[in-house]
């Protein structure tokens, strides 16, 4: 017997897979003919060299742990109260279980820099097309969470998306536990920006001059908190160079 379809405040998860990435954001109305998901297999400097430039963002797969859960309870303490986030970050909030694909997927797209052509990118008359326009950044990250919440056409294009034949696993049930957790890093006017839906705010890391570096300096922190684990997958929202 099938899993039931997804239910409200609770979806399927994602797979950190990029053809199925690609696959989902093209039908979403990204033009992935400019750019695509590309795996990135490491974060030492060989694996970087691979990746296809420039990248206009990243997303990272983690184990949710008790040690990255006790930094983010430090980061909502020491980190979030004292610095400053341009006005210019798009950032949503994540109020629906496992949807952190698709949200990391909205970080990343919404937040493309002009040089990357991100108007030109996304489709006129797509989802998202409509959806940023009716989410600008001066929205609040809670009144664009409630907006995604009542959208049942993302909701059914996440669920398709986990259902499709290009996923590696079988999605489980929907109750199943799911402890590893999507976020994207991005580059916004030259500052390098964490955004995660579970979390207060986004996370300044500060001035990125080679961005992919850069952001697999963030992951490697990340790692490094969690050094027994193995569970950390990269892609890179990389030009196409297929052609």
């Amino acid at each position: 017997m099938s899993s039931p379809t997804c239910t409200p405040g609770r979806w399927f998860p994602l797979e950190s897979n990029p053809p199925l990435l690609n696959s989902y954001i093209s039908d979403l109305g990204f033009d992935t003919d400019q750019f695509q998901f590309v795996d990135v297999f490491s974060t030492e400097s060989w694996a970087l060299e691979m990746v296809p430039q420039p990248v206009a963002a990243v997303i990272m797969l983690y184990p949710i742990s008790p040690p990255q859960e006790a930094h983010r309870a430090t980061e909502n303490t020491d980190v979030i109260p004292k610095q400053q986030v341009s006005d210019k970050v798009w950032y949503i909030k994540q109020r629906i279980g496992n949807a952190c694909g698709t949200i990391g997927i909205l970080h990343a797209l919404g937040n493309l820099s002009v040089k990357d052509a991100g108007e030109t990118l996304i489709k006129k008359g797509s989802w998202l097309d409509r959806f940023y326009s009716g989410c600008p950044r001066s929205l609040s990250p809670t009144e664009k969470a409630s907006i995604l919440e009542s959208d049942k056409d993302i909701e059914t294009m996440h669920d398709a998306a986990t259902a499709d034949d290009a996923n590696q696993t079988g999605r489980g049930n929907l109750d199943d536990a799911v402890n590893t957790h999507f976020v994207a890093l991005v580059n916004v006017d030259g500052e390098l920006f964490e955004l995660d839906g579970r979390k207060e705010a986004p996370i300044h890391h500060g001035s990125t001059t080679s961005f992919l570096k850069d952001a697999c300096g963030v992951v490697d922190k990340f790692m490094q908190r969690d050094p027994g684990e193995l569970r950390f997958t990269i892609v890179a929202l990389a030009a196409n160079k297929s052609e």
